[in-house]
């Protein structure tokens, strides 16, 4: 397969990347930032920025599938306008520019901030472990910006039938668990903003190559997340230290995450590993 790959100088992209070549797939990675070495066989370099669509419709050319990677990733470093401006219009420009070509398989990064998260003032959660069900209560602009993103998709595959598009709810991507154990700690401010969450980056590139040819129809949200926490304590005991007054779903027991992958499990065929 030959896939086009935006934001592919990122650590997600070149996660993906690696993961691609070993399954014998081609790349076309695009991204406003040149690579640090040249690129091995089987990758070529586009330089684009996501707001030049025309430049998008080009590099996708030939191309089997999109994965869209590129986006702020998170606000405060830049004016809450650019952050949103950027990742909706990046979202729209490569879901447009993919059904112009004729791709009609596309994975796109969302994130967990979708419904609100780590950059609320004070997140709200309905109950847990989080699933795809769960209601949206975004404030800032970077989950602003994912949630349009989804519904985006959503009106691709009602203009553009026969598209299927995954949307990725990763985590804070790290290595290893190690990685995000060092920060997300038993000790560390507001675990409503990150309750001990983590994706290691084989796992979210194992995730969208699988979405390129996984069995589903439309656009499908999937949180993408590491199945236990950063800490060894039993995630019971943390929801009742801490949000004594969510209800926590199902019968799970040790330090499980906050976070329900099981719908990626069953429609990707993914395990975080």
């Amino acid at each position: 397969m030959k896939i086009a790959l935006t934001g592919g100088s990122g650590g997600v992209g070149r996660a993906i990347t690696a993961e691609a070549l070993a399954r014998g797939h081609t790349i076309v990675s695009i991204d406003r930032v040149a690579p640090a070495e040249a690129p091995p066989p089987g990758v070529s370099f586009v330089a684009a920025d996501m707001a030049e669509y025309d430049r998008l419709v080009e590099a996708f050319a030939g191309c089997d599938a999109v994965i869209h990677m590129a986006a702020i990733p998170s606000p405060g470093h830049h004016p809450d306008h650019v952050v949103h401006n950027n990742n909706v219009v990046g979202s729209y420009n490569a879901l447009r520019a993919a059904a112009e070509q004729g791709i009609r398989r596309i994975c796109q990064a969302s994130s967990v901030n979708a419904i609100g998260h780590s950059y609320s003032r004070f997140p709200r959660y309905d109950y847990l472990p989080l699933d795809e069900q769960h209601p949206n209560y975004s404030e800032d602009p970077y989950s602003l910006s994912k949630w349009i993103c989804e519904a985006q998709a959503d009106a691709i595959v009602r203009r553009y039938e026969d598209t299927r598009i995954a949307s990725m709810r990763f985590h804070w991507v790290v290595p290893d668990r190690a990685k995000a154990a060092t920060h997300f700690t038993r000790d560390s401010a507001s675990p409503r903003n990150h309750l001990w969450a983590y994706t290691r980056f084989d796992a979210a590139a194992r995730a969208c190559l699988l979405s390129l040819t996984a069995d589903f129809d439309g656009h499908e949200a999937f949180y993408i997340v590491a199945p236990d926490t950063t800490i060894d304590v039993p995630s019971r005991e943390l929801a009742a230290e801490h949000f004594p007054d969510v209800p926590i779903r199902g019968d799970r027991q040790g330090n499980f995450s906050f976070f329900d992958s099981s719908k990626a499990e069953r429609l990707l065929g993914w395990t975080h590993g």
